[in-house]
């Protein structure tokens, strides 16, 4: 057995199976048989109410680790048909995300609540800081009406007995664009003209709700094809998992990867076109530039703030150039990041040298279904070694500290770090727009994911952990260059 520690998450276990499923004689029969070997007959329910419940969620979990749609399953067509699509499918969708209905536990809507610990105090501080009139002391306690409540929560701050409490919807509350919400049946919805992909409701949601349309398949058919397999491994790798970077690589390999290159590699790149764009901008008196690599805060630009479009930098992302230097030193190859970012999905359906992308729970997934231990696995040796300041890249401040190492001499580069993109950040980077400055700084690193990328949505290990594996990581690289003379913006 492999000593990759999974957690009982439904979805990793889903993924497990179709792996497996897929390495057998007949992948669309096993595939089908998936919800009925996970929940046997007369086997005890583990999250709902009876085993069919449990074998219907599982069979939407398969339809997304299939790379399908789950809104769209009319629940009359079967795994096998749909595992079948999957084997012929030569295009990707463009939406990379899907809710599982039967997973959603349809929370009740956000509001204010107060609960049985209401003494019916003398102060009536609740009633007196609510400024809407919202709040009457009926029979000796506390009540708030709904018609009136608009939800700011001054009345949680006085209550002196923690007594009113707001009950939460945690994939609408942590989802940053307002793309989440539920549908007549209380079941949820995403909103794909607002949503950008950036994975917090994947993460946010307890009953695993809100899924990623895998392309683990894609994956899988062009491993079992004669053409090279390149995978590219992001920074945010290292901390994940006990065992180092390069003995994940060396497990890609034994998993069926031709070949495994540093996302850092790319991201050197991207330092040095950066640096010299920041310059090159600075020199026109612009009066701010935002960083680019987040493919999240991309998104955020392109649909919902385009006045922030000329202030983002247009240097590629470290994926981009990770997948040009592939193409290059392995013609004809087929590319794969891995990662632990949604949105990734989203830039690799329009980079050309970007094929797929993989996520680290699909990585670990198929490490464990293949049986790879990675305690014996050898360090690989990549081809180019990184700097210190790329494969920092993954945690936030990593990118401004890169360009600002990078810069020319006699720039003088003011960073201001997004730790995280939440309503208020989005509102502030709109000021910055709407003022076309930025009191903060001149380069503004924007990360969606608080941590940076070690925050992402299919990290297995906590941010504050893993930061520091990627620190000590990366204090083995080389220290980075400054803009080379054939570089420019």
């Amino acid at each position: 057995m492999s000593n990759i520690k999974l957690t009982s998450n439904l979805n990793k276990e889903v993924l497990v199976k179709l792996i497996q499923a897929f390495e057998s004689d007949n992948f669309p029969n096993s595939a089908h048989q998936i919800p009925f070997k996970m929940r046997p007959k007369h086997s005890d329910p583990q999250y709902r109410c009876c085993i069919h419940k449990e074998r219907a969620a599982i069979r939407e979990r398969v339809i997304a680790g299939l790379g399908f749609s789950v809104a769209d399953d009319d629940q009359a067509k079967l795994l096998t048909e749909y595992a079948e699509e999957a084997l012929k499918r030569t295009e990707l969708s463009s939406e990379v995300l899907t809710a599982i209905d039967t997973a959603c536990k349809g929370c009740v809507p956000v509001r204010i609540h107060v609960t049985d610990m209401c003494q019916g105090c003398v102060a009536q501080s609740c009633m007196i800081s609510c400024k809407f009139g919202a709040i009457k002391i009926k029979n000796g306690r506390a009540v708030i009406s709904a018609d009136l409540c608009k939800n700011c929560g001054k009345c949680i701050s006085a209550c002196s007995y923690s007594a009113i409490a707001r009950l939460r919807v945690p994939c609408e509350e942590v989802c940053p664009v307002q793309a989440i919400s539920k549908n007549g049946l209380g079941v949820v919805e995403i909103d794909f003209e607002r949503c950008i992909s950036c994975g917090a409701c994947v993460s946010g949601c307890p009953f695993g709700a809100i899924h990623e349309r895998s392309q683990l398949v894609d994956i899988l058919k062009a491993i079992k094809s004669d053409i090279p397999v390149v995978a590219m491994v992001a920074p945010a790798l290292e901390g994940q998992f006990p065992e180092s970077i390069s003995k994940l690589a060396t497990a890609l390999i034994q998993a069926g990867f031709s070949h495994v290159i540093e996302a850092a590699e790319g991201a050197d790149l991207t330092t040095a076109h950066e640096a010299a764009e920041y310059v090159e901008r600075m020199g026109k008196g612009e009066p701010f530039m935002t960083t680019s690599c987040c493919a999240a805060y991309r998104e955020l630009v392109t649909r919902l703030v385009p006045e922030l479009e000329e202030y983002v930098s247009e240097t590629p992302t470290p994926m981009h150039y990770t997948a040009e230097i592939a193409k290059e030193r392995f013609p004809e190859c087929i590319t794969v990041f891995i990662g632990p970012c949604v949105a990734k999905r989203k830039e690799g359906l329009y980079d050309d040298y970007v094929d797929y992308v993989m996520s680290i729970e699909e990585m670990g997934s198929l490490f464990v279904a293949r049986h790879i231990e990675l305690s014996e696995c050898e360090d690989y040796k990549f081809t180019v070694d990184s700097s210190s300041e790329a494969r920092e890249f993954a945690i936030t401040g990593g990118v401004s500290r890169a360009v600002s190492s990078a810069a020319l001499k006699g720039t003088e580069v003011d960073s201001f770090c997004i730790d995280g993109m939440d309503k208020k950040m989005i509102a502030l980077l709109k000021s910055f727009a709407k003022k076309g400055g930025c009191n903060q700084g001149n380069l503004i690193e924007v990360m969606a994911c608080q941590g940076g990328c070690v925050g992402g949505s299919s990290i297995l290990n906590p941010p504050k952990s893993a930061t520091k594996k990627i620190k000590d990581y990366a204090a083995k690289g080389q220290t980075i260059s400054k803009i080379p003379e054939d570089i420019h913006a």
